[in-house]
């Protein structure tokens, strides 16, 4: 083979080689972007103000109420969740533990342990059931009555300002949407609250009676 056609032949190779090559650099280059523009979707989120999330405008509202709470309610020392557990007995009547966590969307270790503070205080107190010797109920005592009594001008104004910012006929609407969210999502909680045992429904009816 001259020394012509031998150049001729790499040549035509070299050739042949960039064109495979170029051919597939619109490939490529589609997947890259492909690759860029799931990145930004991914990343969106990232970019949204850690103030302007749903969830953690949430924790903020609900830490704002609690504090509300503990200054309005200050001289009687009672914590947000011991009140929904006053509230819970005095709707609900006697009740077992278990229908007390499920009342207010606590779990049954911290439900025992406000149970334990508040009957210390005597606020409530603990016996067995009139109809099944086997369960033990708790019950709001006449000093946890005359409590709840006393909280309820200052849980109340605690509640007005928690929603005080907004104009009086948004109130409703913004409790029409919380309630909606709550009741959609319930079943994902942890301690998801039972139909049934709220809005003064009386459990334990045999064990109320006489109570």
């Amino acid at each position: 083979m001259t020394a012509a056609r031998v150049a001729r032949k790499r040549s035509g190779s070299t050739t042949a080689a960039a064109a495979a090559a170029a051919s597939n650099v619109p490939a490529a280059s589609g997947q890259a972007a492909a690759v860029a523009a799931a990145d930004d979707d991914s990343s969106e989120w990232r970019h949204i103000a850690l103030e302007a999330r749903p969830g953690f405008l949430i924790r903020r509202l609900h830490q704002i109420h609690v504090a509300l709470f503990i200054e309005e309610c200050a001289p009687e020392g009672i914590t947000p969740v011991q009140y929904s557990i006053l509230t819970a007995l005095d709707q609900l009547g006697p009740s077992e533990q278990i229908v007390l966590s499920r009342a207010v969307g606590l779990d049954r270790a911290n439900t025992a342990d406000v149970i334990g503070r508040l009957a210390e205080r005597r606020f409530i107190q603990r016996r067995g059931s009139r109809t099944d010797k086997r369960k033990k109920l708790a019950e709001l005592a006449d000093v946890g009555r005359a409590l709840l009594t006393r909280l309820e001008v200052g849980v109340e104004r605690a509640h007005e300002r928690t929603l005080a910012a907004l104009p009086a006929k948004d109130r409703k609407q913004f409790m029409t949407y919380l309630l909606k969210l709550v009741e959609t999502n319930n079943e994902l909680s942890r301690t998801p609250i039972l139909p049934g045992r709220r809005h003064g429904a009386r459990a334990n009816q045999a064990d109320s009676d006489g109570g």
